[in-house]
C-alpha cells in the first residue's frame, strides 16, 4: 500500500474550527490584557482555571460523591489565585481547605471507599491548577506585566501549533508512544523552531528589553517544559481512559487541554525574567 503524502495527510486532518476559535478568542484575549486592569486579567485566569479545573475533577472524581470535594477544590483554587494580592492568608485558607476535605466523609457520613482518592485528586487539583495559574497573575502584576504575559502566551501557543503541524505533516519518529502516540520527535523540532520565531517577534514588536540570548534560551526552556506540561497531562488522561477534557473549545478539546503547556511554562517564565534575565528590567 502506498503511503499517504505529508502535505495530504495534514490537509485530511486540518480542522477549521480550530482557526476559528482562535480567530474569535484571540481578541477578546488581547483586549483583556492590554486595556484593562490587573484585576480584570486575574478575573479571567479565575474563569478559565475554574472550567479547567471542574475538567480535571470530572476526570478524576468518584462521581457518585463528588459535589462537597469539587466545591473545596473550588475554594481553594479561588484562594490560590488570588495569594498574590493577600498572601499571608493563603496558609490558613489552605490549611482551613485541607481540613474540611479530609472531614467531608465524617461530616456527611459519606461511604468510605473513595475518601483517599477523593481527598487527594481535590488537593491536587488545587495546586496542579491553581498554583501554576496564580503564576500568570502575579506575572501580570509586574512592571511591563502586560508585555510579559503576551510573550509567555505568543511563544508556549506558537510552539504548541508549530509542534502540531509539523508532527502531522512530517512526523515519523515518535517521542512518548506509551503516553502520547502522535507526539514525534518532527513535531518536538517544529515547535521549537516556531517558539524560537516567536520570541524574536515578540523582542522586536514589544518586549525590547528582552535580549537576544534571552530569546534563545526562553524559547528552549518553554518548548521542553510545556512538552512536559502536555505529556503529563496525557498521561493523566489516559490513566482513566480519556482522549480530551472536554469540549468547550471547538477543535481544541477542554480547557484543561489547551493550558496543559501553559500550567508548566508560567512559572517557568515568571522565574526567569525576575531572577536571570535583567532583573532590574522587571522588579
Amino acid at each position: 500500500m502506498s503511503q499517504e503524502p505529508p502535505l495530504q495527510t495534514a490537509v485530511r486532518r486540518f480542522d477549521a474550527r480550530r482557526v476559528y476559535t482562535v480567530l474569535i478568542l484571540a481578541p477578546l484575549l488581547y483586549a483583556a490584557i492590554r486595556y484593562l486592569p490587573p484585576l480584570a486579567f486575574t478575573g479571567l485566569v479565575f474563569a478559565v482555571g475554574t472550567v479547567a479545573l471542574l475538567e480535571f475533577y470530572r476526570l478524576g472524581l468518584s462521581t457518585s460523591y463528588d459535589k462537597p470535594y469539587v466545591g473545596i477544590g473550588l475554594f481553594g483554587f479561588t484562594a490560590v489565585i488570588l495569594a498574590p494580592y493577600s498572601s499571608p492568608a493563603l496558609v490558613p485558607g489552605l490549611l482551613a481547605m485541607l481540613i474540611v476535605t479530609l472531614s467531608i466523609p465524617l461530616i456527611l457520613r459519606l461511604p468510605l471507599d473513595h475518601v483517599l482518592k477523593n481527598a487527594a485528586v481535590t488537593l491536587f487539583g488545587v495546586l496542579y491548577l491553581g498554583i501554576t495559574l496564580s503564576f500568570l497573575v502575579t506575572t501580570r502584576l509586574l512592571p511591563h506585566g502586560e508585555w510579559l504575559v503576551f510573550f509567555l502566551l505568543l511563544v508556549t501557543w506558537i510552539g504548541d501549533t508549530g509542534a502540531y503541524y509539523a508532527g502531522t505533516i512530517w512526523g515519523r519518529h515518535q517521542l512518548a508512544p506509551r503516553i502520547s502516540p502522535k507526539k514525534s520527535v518532527e513535531g518536538l523540532a517544529g515547535g521549537l523552531i516556531a517558539a524560537t520565531m516567536a520570541a524574536y517577534l515578540a523582542r522586536w514588536w514589544f518586549l525590547p528589553t528582552l535580549s537576544v540570548v534571552d530569546c534563545a534560551v526562553l524559547a528552549v526552556l518553554l518548548t521542553a517544559v510545556g512538552l512536559w506540561g502536555d505529556l503529563a497531562e496525557s498521561a493523566m488522561k489516559r490513566s482513566v481512559g480519556a482522549k480530551d477534557s472536554g469540549g468547550v473549545l471547538p477543535g481544541h478539546g477542554g480547557m484543561l487541554d489547551r493550558l496543559d503547556s501553559l500550567l508548566f511554562t508560567a512559572p517557568t517564565f515568571y522565574y526567569y525574567v525576575t531572577l536571570v534575565s535583567r532583573p532590574e528590567a522587571f522588579a
